[in-house]
């Protein structure tokens, strides 16, 4: 189904839709751009025609060039494998639009970050407070993903204005945002009667770098590295997306060799992590031989993505128009060896756990995420196909991984012990699909190409290890970037946290969060 298929399924929701514009630059791209009255109600017809939540919602500063500020919402159509954005360009002077929020609540953190970062209000939102930019410390009306934008002036500053649960027997628990261990900084708030959770409220944005206006009026060979550095767990992932776009911009069709190899990059960088949280939720049950365990496993992978590529967490690998780590004859040995021996001991480890009663007893109709409420959220990646969502970009947008008869997990149950399962599972099929690409790689083909420098705008984008990772990037003739959006999944996914640990104890809450195991980076930005 193309352009003018969709455009009349819109028009039956709708049926005085028009549609200023139709563009279809890329084969797994549709542009609809409409005026501003019809934005919302565009919005929601392809909410419900896609059974999609939205995948992006962000502004563009375009008053230099066009005088207007421009808003794009992107929502995937699973079902024919592409990416519908719908764009509005809207005044620069008191700039506004009608919030999404009450009628789709996945579009809510979106509007909220549009606000805060542009200055562009989303009218009849019920919640703008700020996500990254802290009332104590940033004044009001400082907007830094203006272009004109320069340093932070000074103004009033105020209290954050928390939600409050109130009634007889209820007290609040503060926690954070600095914890015990390495991990990053956030606070939660748990309001309690008795011993079960009753509300959780999240606040975010302490590791805030302002990500995104580093990337603007870089070269697309320097931004690369950047991207690498977004979220350091899903740094193949994150340059992926980035290189995807750039390659898309610039028209480059790169060999099939560094097709396979980056394939094989991906899944080794699922499988670290997956063994890595296996072994988190083992620690925080006290369950320490296992936990011990998938340390060793984890290490052993690490070991052996520097053996291939030279860096533990698969650095300096991406780049524009290939990879620059190839795999030979005797690097593909030493990597199915491995794999041999890794699936060995996960097994080990499955075992394990799936034996240890007591285990099993923690982990099992603890945290509960439901199917409904995960796609109200916009939940992705294998948190949402924990909770019963069939979605995973591989299955849909990936030649190679049809090639191989990629099988997405999947549960029902959406608890800790569904969240593990399909870890359990992703590890698993990430073996197999390691040993079908490297079977097809070809030690003639060269492993990367030469891009051209073009103008123009794409979405990017790759199933990481937390589920789908977004870059929409604008570049000029010159290869620098004049806007790049970033969607990491922790920044829907840390609200099915809230949700899921309702009706749980607090001591269970370390368990929900490993199991949910989110980035702060990532979110923060």
């Amino acid at each position: 189904m193309g352009g003018p298929e969709i455009i009349a399924e819109i028009k039956n929701k709708i049926p005085d839709f028009v549609p200023l514009a139709v563009l279809q630059n890329y084969p797994d791209e549709i542009n609809i751009k409409v005026s501003p009255q019809v934005f919302k109600d565009t919005c929601l017809a392809l909410h419900k025609i896609l059974f999609s939540a939205v995948a992006a919602l962000f502004a563009l500063d375009e008053r230099k060039e066009r005088g207007c500020f421009e808003i794009n919402s992107i929502f995937v159509d699973f079902k024919n494998s592409r990416w519908i954005t719908v764009s509005m360009d809207i005044p620069q002077e008191n700039p506004g639009f009608d919030s999404l929020a009450k009628s789709m609540y996945s579009a809510s953190l979106f509007e909220r970050e549009i606000w805060e970062m542009f200055g562009i209000q989303p009218k009849g939102h019920p919640d703008l407070r700020g996500l990254r930019l802290h009332n104590e410390v940033w004044a009001k009306e400082n907007y830094p993903l203006r272009k004109d934008f320069r340093k932070m002036q000074s103004g009033n500053l105020s209290d954050y204005k928390f939600s409050r649960v109130e009634g007889d027997g209820i007290f609040e628990v503060p926690v954070g945002p600095v914890h015990a261990g390495i991990i990053g900084p956030g606070h939660f708030r748990f309001s309690v009667a008795g011993e079960p959770i009753i509300n959780l409220e999240l606040r975010l944005g302490f590791a805030h770098r302002g990500v995104e206006k580093l990337f603007e009026d870089k070269l697309y060979y320097d931004a690369v590295g950047l991207s690498e550095c977004v979220c350091g767990d899903s740094s193949f992932a994150h340059s992926l997306a980035f290189t995807h776009a750039i390659e898309k911009i610039s028209g480059t069709s790169i060999p099939m060799q560094a097709v396979y190899l980056r394939g094989v990059f991906l899944e080794l960088e699922r499988m670290y992590n997956h063994v890595n949280g296996i072994g988190g939720i083992a620690t925080d049950v006290g369950f320490s031989f296992p936990a011990a365990y998938a340390s060793i496993i984890k290490e052993a992978i690490l070991q052996l993505n520097a053996r291939l590529t030279g860096n533990r967490y698969l650095k300096k690998v991406n780049t524009i128009g290939g990879v620059l780590a190839d795999i030979d004859e005797t690097k593909k040995q030493v990597l199915l060896g491995s794999i041999k021996h890794l699936k060995r001991d996960f097994n080990e480890l499955v075992k394990i756990l799936y034996s240890s009663v007591s285990f099993m007893d923690r982990v099992d109709t603890t945290g509960v995420l439901r199917r409904k409420t995960a796609e109200d959220l916009g939940v992705v990646g294998l948190i949402g196909r924990a909770s019963g969502i069939p979605a995973d970009l591989r299955k849909y947008f990936s030649g190679i991984y049809k090639e191989a008869g990629f099988k997405m997990a999947s549960q029902e149950s959406g608890d800790v012990l569904a969240r593990l399962r399909v870890r359990i599972s992703e590890f698993q099929e990430s073996c197999r699909l390691i040993e079908e690409f490297a079977a097809r790689l070809n030690k003639v083909e060269k492993s990367r190409v030469e891009p051209e420098l073009k103008a123009g705008s794409a979405l990017g984008y790759a199933e990481g290890w937390r589920g789908p990772v977004l870059y929409w990037v604008k570049a000029d003739p010159a290869g620098l970037i004049q806007r790049c959006k970033i969607v990491d999944p922790s920044f829907l996914n840390w609200q099915g946290l809230a949700y899921a640990v309702l009706g749980n104890i607090i001591p269970d809450f370390p368990l929900c969060n490993k199991s949910f195991d989110l980035s702060y980076a990532g979110n923060d930005l």
